[in-house]
């Protein structure tokens, strides 16, 4: 019997290969680390971290029928994540992400998407068909949704009655692909999940503290934003005020997928009905778990 979903997670799900090494690194670097292939993308790396706070996850994604796609789907399924209603393509390949991390963080990343691109809105189809939502009664619960998806159909989501009714948690896939989220930013349904170089180019405008981009999405029309900066304070803001905190002090270790773990951790958390200064202080204690290697996604 299939589990009751609880929050449908849009977008990316992929294999995550990612290198890690103990040294400082520049472009050119060649030291010893360690390899990892794991499952990744934004819309896994929120599922998992749900997953592990309790909650049951639906994919709406694309994925292949070829060997890394059945890989794939088994681990979601081993998880606990509803795959029911993935969109599972003939034709195109399961995509990837690859990434380099030194001690001094993030050295370079390539996300291959295509597939998911490609796949279009064939993803969103049981949120019209009934085995969801349909546009008469459309699904009302939460949705965590990445930019991972095309400007064309990001755009139309903004404007789709599919949506009307949902709890949207919104992120951007990387900085490259944030000004992809403009159309939802408005969106009466949306809080964005950004980091403070995301804000700014969402803003078109540097910013020096979080609580700055907060307002200053606020300004732009956003209804409710949480915004993040590394190691500095964090902001939660909306309507009615602005609220921030700062995250605990840890040792980093990786930081591929950390927002993605303080977007689940903090959606989680109002889940189950904390406020909002407590949602925000255990979403930056999730991140800091990750980023220091205590826990997993």
């Amino acid at each position: 019997m299939t589990k009751p979903t609880e929050i449908l997670c849009v977008g990316s799900v992929l294999w995550d290969v990612i290198g890690r090494s103990s040294s400082h690194m520049r472009a050119g670097s060649d030291v010893p680390g360690r390899i990892t292939r794991l499952p990744g993308g934004v819309a896994m790396n929120i599922a998992m971290t749900l997953r592990r706070f309790g909650l049951t996850p639906a994919l709406l994604t694309a994925i292949g029928t070829d060997e890394e796609g059945r890989e794939l789907l088994a681990s979601c399924r081993r998880m606990g994540m509803i795959i029911d209603h993935v969109y599972i393509s003939e034709d195109l390949p399961t995509d990837r992400y690859m990434a380099v991390e030194g001690a001094n963080g993030l050295i370079a990343a390539i996300a291959d998407a295509h597939s998911l691109e490609a796949a279009g809105d064939k993803i969103l189809k049981p949120l019209s068909d009934g085995a969801l939502g349909s546009a008469a009664t459309p699904y009302s619960g939460l949705i965590a949704l990445d930019g991972n998806l095309t400007l064309a159909l990001l755009t139309d989501i903004s404007n789709s009655p599919l949506f009307g009714a949902a709890d949207l948690r919104i992120a951007p896939a990387s900085p490259g692909k944030a000004e992809r989220l403009l159309p939802l930013l408005a969106h009466p349904g949306a809080t964005i999940y950004v980091n403070l170089e995301e804000a700014g180019l969402l803003c078109h405008k540097k910013f020096n503290t979080s609580a700055q981009a907060a307002a200053g999405l606020l300004d732009n029309g956003a209804r409710r934003v949480l915004v993040t900066d590394g190691g500095n304070a964090a902001s939660d803001g909306n309507t009615i005020g602005l609220i921030s905190s700062d995250p605990p002090e840890v040792l980093v270790t990786r930081v591929t997928g950390a927002g993605d773990t303080f977007m689940a951790a903090h959606i989680a958390a109002e889940a189950g009905g904390a406020n909002r200064d407590d949602a925000l202080g255990a979403a930056l204690q999730a991140a800091a778990d990750y980023v220091s290697g205590d826990t997993s996604l």
